[in-house]
């Protein structure tokens, strides 16, 4: 494996040791070893079926609720294993939040949705949550177009902007690691870009780790690539000198577009 820059990884907020993960008797990772720097955007890349998605589950143990998978090595969040027997997996979530491939509404109101997170937390001030609406919405980029309908169904919303409030849903629990698992695959091309523009915003503020089968966008909107092929971590550097010069064959081969 390739890592990252001796000073990203000084300043890792994320670190894995040695993780393997199995589905029952099905070994889907291979002890993956890497370092994930603080406010920037790590994608993770590779063909279907590779394991990154699996991995990037691992982070915020959503793999948990998997039956009979097994988990050895370690996941480091700000040096703390998350796998420890007293970490608090809802509080681990709210550090660590997730927005998935296909935008989840709730079906309830705009409001509602992303007034969830902190009501479950135990706020009940208005003052409080309507302020945390608005600051999530407008960090999602999102507020301008739906602040006269906050009280409508998030149902009625377009597809991009579902996603967008499915953001500013996780933005509301103040994470400090965002993980996307292919946030605009099911998206037009004019919401995706709103989503790519988003996630440059908030790696200012906050970790993001990406799960992307686009080449261009992993290359337009990440400052580190992981390249998983069959289970395994090929290779992890810099994005632009990984799309212009692969230290492994594999990635090399994958990146061109001979196999994937």
């Amino acid at each position: 494996m390739v890592n990252p820059s001796e000073s990203a990884v000084e300043v890792a907020k994320i670190q894995t040791h040695s993780i393997n993960f199995f589905y029952g008797s099905k070994q889907a990772l291979f002890d993956v070893t890497l370092a994930i720097p603080e406010r920037q955007v790590t994608a993770f890349i590779g063909p279907s079926g590779c394991g990154k998605s699996t991995f990037l589950r691992t982070i915020n143990r959503m793999n948990d609720l998997i039956p009979n998978r097994v988990i050895t090595g370690k996941v480091l969040v700000d040096g703390v294993d998350v796998y420890d027997p007293r970490v608090d997996v809802v509080e681990l979530r709210k550090r660590v939040g997730m927005v998935f491939q296909k935008s989840n509404p709730f079906p309830r109101s705009i409001f509602d949705n992303v007034a969830y997170g902190p009501r479950l937390a135990g706020m009940k001030s208005r003052k409080e949550l309507d302020a945390v609406v608005e600051l999530s919405l407008r960090r999602s980029a999102l507020w301008e177009e739906v602040k006269d309908r906050l009280r409508d169904s998030a149902l009625a919303l377009s597809g991009g902007q579902q996603q967008r409030m499915c953001i500013a849903r996780t933005l509301a629990t103040n994470p400090e690691v965002i993980l996307m698992d292919e946030p605009a695959s099911a998206l037009d091309p004019a919401s995706t870009a709103r989503i790519e523009d988003l996630i440059f915003e908030l790696k200012r503020n906050y970790t993001i780790v990406i799960v992307t089968h686009n080449m261009q966008q992993a290359a337009r909107v990440s400052d580190l690539s992981a390249f998983f092929f069959q289970g395994k971590l090929i290779e992890m550097g810099p994005t632009a000198g990984m799309f212009t010069k692969p230290k492994q064959k594999q990635t090399e081969d994958y990146i061109t577009g001979r196999f994937g």
